[in-house]
């Protein structure tokens, strides 16, 4: 008799302007999922915020990343073991409602396993004001930046000319993907930038615009995590941009990054102490930014559920680390399953 296989939730969608992203990597991740051992069942959430069932979303899906698929109804209950049609969650949700926490929150309450970080490390990566004053607090060289929310924006603008000064990026200060990003060279567009980001969140950072090169790093596993090798994006217009990311592939992704053995060491050490100032587990990418001048790194962000498409860095990175794409998504379906049984040796009584 063969061996049951375990169902894989696989969300995706979402409220958030990352929507498209996520459906993207959601098709990835299925088409590598190993189907001797896993059964992926396609679970959509609107950008309105309806859950789709499996029947339904998976008309959404490319058709080669639907045929996989199973189609049993899946319910989601926030009473512990409630749930039913599946038997872990990969939610392969970029941005707000999806990687901040409040998805996390939902799925401990129900008390199901789930990939990636838990409800503390998901709302710290998607925060980047909270996320850069932990690095600092814990000794990681990161960029300078001043928080601007929403209704002083215009107040702050000699306050963000002084502390950060031109030229400057702008930035919601929760979402990924790079959208709502701008570029400021004057008092002019750093007032359109604000504006433009003030679209996607009410809580904005500036940062100076640095002079470097742009590396990643992806960390894996729970105890304890491990990075990969660094890969770098190398841009021939602007910056890395969504653009740039999803639409025209014209960035060039070179993994491993043609960087000295030192630098590399640095860079995977401070990954893997940025991965742990915020409270991650399971998986994340780490971003930097490399001094064209210093030659020092520098901790851009982490993000906690980065891209799966085709194009991703993230398991190109461990790929060359010598972990291919179906191994990596096993490796995540099991740290989601051992974590839960972790959690579940807790005690919610006093005696």
């Amino acid at each position: 008799m063969a061996a049951k296989r375990t169902r894989v939730a696989i969300l995706f969608g979402g409220r958030s302007a990352e929507h498209d992203v996520s459906v993207r990597s959601a098709a990835s991740i299925i088409s590598a999922l190993p189907t001797d051992a896993f059964e992926a069942v396609p679970v959509a959430i609107s950008r309105s915020g309806r859950w789709i069932q499996p029947s339904e979303a998976v008309r959404l899906l490319p058709p080669d990343a639907a045929v996989p698929c199973g189609l049993g109804d899946v319910m989601l209950r926030p009473e512990p073991r409630r749930s039913s049609g599946f038997d872990v969650v990969f939610p392969a949700l970029h941005g707000p409602f999806g990687e901040d926490g409040r998805l996390q929150g939902l799925l401990d309450m129900a008390d199901v396993p789930y990939v990636g970080c838990g409800v503390l490390g998901s709302a710290c990566g998607m925060d980047k004001d909270v996320m850069k004053r932990l690095f600092v607090s814990h000794g990681i060289p990161t960029l300078p930046h001043i928080t601007v929310h929403w209704a002083d924006a215009e107040a702050m603008l000699p306050e963000v000319e002084e502390a950060i000064g031109y030229p400057a990026f702008v930035k919601p200060a929760n979402l990924g993907s790079s959208v709502g990003i701008r570029r400021a060279a004057d008092r002019a567009s750093l007032e359109e930038a604000l504006v433009h980001a003030g679209q996607f969140d009410d809580k904005l950072i500036v940062e100076p615009a640095v002079d470097g090169r742009e590396i990643e790093c992806g960390v894996l596993g729970l105890d304890p995590p491990r990075a990969s090798v660094p890969g770098e994006i190398v841009t021939h217009e602007g910056f890395y941009d969504y653009e740039t990311k999803y639409l025209s592939d014209s960035a060039e992704l070179h993994v491993p990054a043609a960087i000295p053995p030192a630098i590399a060491r640095a860079i995977r050490e401070l990954s893997v102490k940025a991965f742990c100032a915020i409270g991650c587990d399971g998986l994340a990418r780490v971003d930097f930014f490399l001094g064209t001048e210093s030659g020092e790194p520098l901790v851009n962000e982490v993000n906690t559920m980065p891209g799966f498409t085709s194009i991703s860095m993230y398991p190109r990175m461990w790929d060359a680390s010598g972990v291919p794409f179906p191994e990596l998504i096993t490796h995540l379906i099991e740290c989601a399953v051992v974590r839960h049984q972790r959690s579940r040796r807790l005690r919610v009584d006093r005696a």
